[in-house]
Formats: C-alpha cells, sequence, structure tokens
C-alpha cells in the first residue's frame, strides 16, 4: 500500500513548528489562525500523525455540532489515508462511542464527563475555536480539568480562521481556555500568494438605517434584523442589483435575515425568471443534500440561506456572496466573506456585495476592526465610494476602483488627538514598535520551480496578534544579495550563510543580535508596510559549533531520535 504524503505550503510548515515551539517553550494553550479555505486540516493532520507515528501519543479532535466532526473525519481520511485505520469516532449523534483509537473525534457534549472512559490524551485539538460560546466553556474545562487528572501533561491547541467569537471579542486571554495566538497568517498574504480568492466589494445602492437596531449580547436582534430588511421595495431593489451584477457570474451565494426575508428573496428572483434554491435550519436533511450538490455541481446559479452556511460549508465554486444580513459581529462578517475564499479554475475572483453596511462596520475582511463589547466613536474602518460604490480603506484618498478624488474630511476645531489614518493617496506614516517575539522561517514562492532562490522570512511580534514581517535574501546574487550581506552582519558575527536554511539554523541557534525596536514605514494605497530601521542589542560572540545545538533549535520540520524533541 502506497501512503499518501502530507504536503504543506510553507505558511501551514510555519504554523506546525510555532505549535511545536510554544508546546515546548510555554505552559499554557495555544491557537493558530488560518484564513478560511487557507487549509487548517493539513496542519492538523500532520500534529496527528506526528503525535501517533512519531511520539507514540494519543490526540482528541474537539468540536461542539455533528456536521464538523464529520468534516473532521472526512477531511483527515482525505489527507492522510495511512490515518484512517487510527480514527475513532466518540458522539451520540453520529451513534458511535470508540474509545481505543490512538486519534478520537469528538463532541463534547459526548464525552465532556467522560474522560477516564477516553483515557490518555496527549493532545487535545478544537477545531473552528472561535465558535466556543463565551457559556460554553465550561464543559470544556469540565472535560480537561478530568483529561489532566489521566494525564496532567496534556496540551490544548485551537485552530481557527478568526479568533475573536462570533459576539465577544478575543477568543485568547489569560483567563480564556486559548491563551495565546502562537501563529497567524493573514487573508490579504493568503491572496498574494496565490493560496486564496481575490475578493471585490461594493455595497447595495439602496441604503439601510440600522442605527436603530438594539444589541442583545454583542448582535443585532434577529426579529429587529429582518423586520428591516424584509421590506418589499428593498428586496426587489436588491433582487434587481444583484441579477445586474452577476450576469458573468455562476455561484451567487445570498444570506438572508431570517427565513421570510430568505423565502421573499427566492420569490423575487423566480418571478424574475431566475430559480433559487433554499435552505435554513429546519430544511430536511435530504432537500439540504439535494440543493447543496446542485449548488456545489454548477446546475443551481442562485442559492439564499439563514445561519446554516456560515461555516464548514465547502464550494470552491462561489464567485459572488450576497450580504443581505446586518450582522455587529466581526466574526461572522468574516465567515460569511470566507465563503468566496476558495480558489477555482471557474473564477479569477469573488464579488462581495454588501446590502447591509457590514463592510462600513467592520472594515475590509483582510483588515477587520475588533472593538471592545463597551464600543467607541472611533472613525469608520471603511468607506464607500459614492462613483461606482465600491467599499475601501478608509485611508483611501483616491477610489482604486474608479479613480473618484474623496474631499478633504471636515472637522469641528480640532481632534483630541491626530488621525491615525491617511488622507491623500502616498501619504507617508513611520511608526516605532516594541518588539516582543522574532520568528525565523524559510519562505519558497509558491508555484516557483525546484531550483528557485529561497528567502529567510522574519516575523517581528509587536502587540497581541500583530505582527510586522520582512524578507532577506541569502541565496539570491547581485543587489539582493548584498542586501541580505549589510543585514547579516550587523547583527552577526558568524560566517555569511549560503541558504535560507542556513540562516535560519544560526539565528534559531542564538547567532543573532536580539530586534528591540522596529519603524515601520506605512504608504496609503500602498499593499505593504516597510520596515526601514532596527534597534538592536549587542552582537553575540561566534557559536561553538552544530555539536552543541539542540535539535529544539533546528527550524526546519524535523524529527530527532530524543525525546526531548517531543513538544508534549
Amino acid at each position: 500500500m502506497v501512503l499518501s504524503s502530507i504536503v504543506l505550503r510553507p505558511y501551514q510548515v510555519e504554523a506546525v513548528n510555532a505549535v511545536y515551539d510554544h508546546l515546548r517553550r510555554r505552559d499554557d494553550n495555544p491557537c493558530v489562525v488560518i484564513p478560511t479555505a487557507g487549509g487548517k486540516t493539513p496542519v492538523m493532520a500532520t500534529m496527528c500523525r506526528d503525535a501517533v507515528q512519531q511520539w507514540d501519543g494519543r490526540v482528541l479532535i474537539l468540536a461542539h455540532v455533528k456536521e464538523l466532526l464529520e468534516q473532521a473525519v472526512d477531511k483527515l481520511y482525505a489527507m492522510a489515508d495511512d490515518l484512517w485505520h487510527q480514527i475513532g469516532v466518540y458522539s451520540a449523534g453520529l451513534k458511535s462511542r470508540d474509545t481505543d483509537h490512538p486519534i478520537i473525534v469528538a463532541g463534547i457534549q459526548s464525552i465532556y464527563r467522560r474522560a477516564a472512559e477516553l483515557d490518555r490524551f496527549d493532545l487535545i485539538l478544537i477545531d473552528e475555536a472561535h465558535m466556543l460560546p463565551p457559556d460554553g466553556e465550561g464543559m470544556y474545562r469540565t472535560f480537561l480539568a478530568e483529561a489532566r487528572v489521566v494525564n496532567p501533561n496534556v496540551r490544548l491547541i485551537g485552530l481557527t480562521a478568526t479568533p475573536y467569537r462570533m459576539t465577544t471579542g478575543m477568543i485568547c486571554g489569560p483567563e480564556n481556555l486559548l491563551n495565546y495566538v502562537c501563529y497567524e497568517v493573514g487573508v490579504r498574504e493568503l491572496i498574494v500568494q496565490g493560496y486564496l480568492c481575490p475578493l471585490k466589494t461594493k455595497a447595495g445602492r439602496r441604503k439601510v438605517d440600522t442605527s436603530g437596531l438594539h444589541v442583545r449580547g454583542g448582535e443585532f436582534i434577529a426579529g429587529e434584523v429582518e423586520a428591516l430588511m424584509d421590506d418589499d421595495s428593498l428586496v426587489r431593489s436588491a433582487c434587481r442589483e444583484i441579477v445586474e451584477q452577476t450576469q458573468d457570474r455562476h455561484s451567487v451565494l445570498i444570506f438572508a435575515s431570517g427565513v421570510q426575508h430568505a423565502l421573499h428573496m427566492q420569490r423575487v428572483l423566480s418571478e424574475r425568471g431566475f430559480e433559487c434554491g433554499f435552505v435554513c435550519g429546519e430544511t430536511l436533511p435530504f432537500e439540504r443534500a439535494e440543493t447543496l450538490k446542485r449548488f456545489k455541481d454548477g446546475d443551481l446559479k442562485y442559492l439564499v440561506n439563514v445561519n446554516v452556511l456560515t461555516t464548514g460549508f465547502d464550494a470552491p465554486n462561489i464567485d459572488c456572496v450576497a450580504l443581505l444580513r446586518p450582522t455587529n459581529s466581526p466574526g461572522l462578517f468574516y465567515q460569511m466573506t470566507g465563503r468566496g475564499f476558495r480558489l477555482d479554475p471557474s473564477k479569477k475572483d469573488c464579488l462581495v456585495l454588501d446590502f447591509g453596511g457590514n463592510i462600513m462596520r467592520h472594515g475590509p475582511v483582510d483588515a477587520l476592526e475588533i472593538k471592545d463589547r463597551a464600543g467607541g466613536n472611533g472613525e469608520a474602518p471603511a468607506k464607500e465610494c459614492p462613483e461606482c460604490q465600491a467599499v475601501i480603506h478608509a485611508a483611501y484618498g483616491i477610489c482604486p476602483e474608479c479613480g473618484y478624488e474623496f474631499p478633504p474630511p471636515q472637522r469641528e476645531q480640532h481632534d483630541h488627538q491626530a488621525s491615525t489614518a491617511g488622507i491623500l493617496s502616498g501619504e507617508v506614516t513611520e511608526t516605532e514598535y516594541e518588539v516582543q517575539e522574532v520568528y525565523y522561517s524559510v519562505h519558497v514562492k509558491r508555484d516557483a520551480p525546484e531550483d528557485h532562490p529561497r528567502t529567510m522570512r522574519i516575523d517581528y511580534r509587536v502587540g497581541f496578534n500583530d505582527h510586522r514581517s520582512e524578507w532577506v535574501c541569502p541565496e539570491h546574487t547581485g543587489y539582493a544579495r548584498g542586501k541580505f550581506e549589510a543585514w547579516w552582519r550587523a547583527r552577526s558575527s558568524e560566517l555569511l550563510p549560503a541558504t535560507a536554511e542556513e540562516a535560519v539554523e544560526i539565528c534559531m541557534a542564538g547567532g543573532i543580535a536580539e530586534t528591540k525596536r522596529i519603524t515601520v514605514r506605512s504608504v496609503v494605497g500602498e499593499k505593504y508596510d516597510r520596515i526601514i530601521d532596527y534597534q538592536l542589542g549587542l552582537i553575540p560572540p561566534r557559536l561553538d559549533g552544530s555539536d552543541e545545538r539542540d535539535g529544539d533549535d533546528l527550524p526546519d520540520y524535523v524529527f530527532t531520535e530524543d525525546d526531548s524533541g517531543v513538544p508534549f
């Protein structure tokens, strides 16, 4: 039998290594953040395989709904066929109570009082960790406390696309179940690298006033939202605009504000001659399966849903997402737009039509503004072009879609503080940050040939969940190599490395000066910030040699025979 190999993308390798490094160096519970469609399953499958096959451990994968359990099992089977006989399922909803397999996928409701029955685990993975409700951590804490009686060294790891709950704040904190984001890669970065589908955004021409909506538990009250959106003239205007904007689109997913609103949308589209599917929580399973299959196969262009396709629904052919549901939750906004992130040969980008003011409320999906529940009156994170209805970052002075020039902002007297956002295109801002941690890794350009020079990526953590990155080029020639040599000599007394792998090894072994502060230059309208200055510590003395370098210091994804290399 030929076993399948888990081929990880460079950032997935970085995620796995970041988890292992965290488990070795810290005692709290880490979280990995990879965008929707960015591939969390290969990371999870790799950790499962390593724990079972390399370190003779056991892994528990937890989720809170049956659909996520089924997806986790199916994806693990597809990802690594050498694991299929090692995976068991413990779930009352799935009528399975396996306890003996080295990898158990379980529903928390079924096992939270049965830790002793399931025996020892070394790693516990929480998939879709953002779905942890604030009042639902109790079952996880109960299980974890009992699991630690069975194995005091068990470690907990979360995986999510959004490190904040649907209605409240960040899921990581000192007193939370998960404590620290050990690795995060952003939507924009994966789009630029070609791993996610580019997005285009437009607001609806007909505006809704959400100022009268009340908030309960961090989210708009559902009945008020549906009453606002289920206005006949608004529905007809939205349907007309959806049809106009999607003439060259193939698969349009519509998020409605309630069942009656969704049926209203379906009826109006039908009157215009367009078939529209409908699914909600009460749709019978066989009807839902048939409708979703037609949509995924391309036989059904329009599909309207209510509260069922925000998480775990994979249809790579979606090339338009229409938001007719205002939400106060940045997490829900992200999950809805994330349905269009997946790459597919049938599309070059995904159009997001926002009829609920969500982009204006939360900011671009690659730069969401997460507010305290207490709220605030800061500037809007996004704005709409009055000419073409494109929704863009608030810092733009000129619309990148149509060239409209925004007038300068009108201010009454003066602000208490200067604005941090650029007003005119090209404005330069320089900000100094204290560096809290530095990560080094080998970076391989997507789709590059095998002999293409690799770079060393350096990630500076400058705040909670806030990183600034740069790349240096030890394997290049000419100007790029010269820049690397100057960068290296300012920091290290070691001989100049010839490869990115060697450079990372020396950095991880302590052969490079500490970076204490960095200065970052931002230019409005440019995609990337640039690090222009550094405050460095003393250059360390030469390393004695590789014999004293522990295997844990190696940056690449390798295994050692030494048990100290086991991260749990």
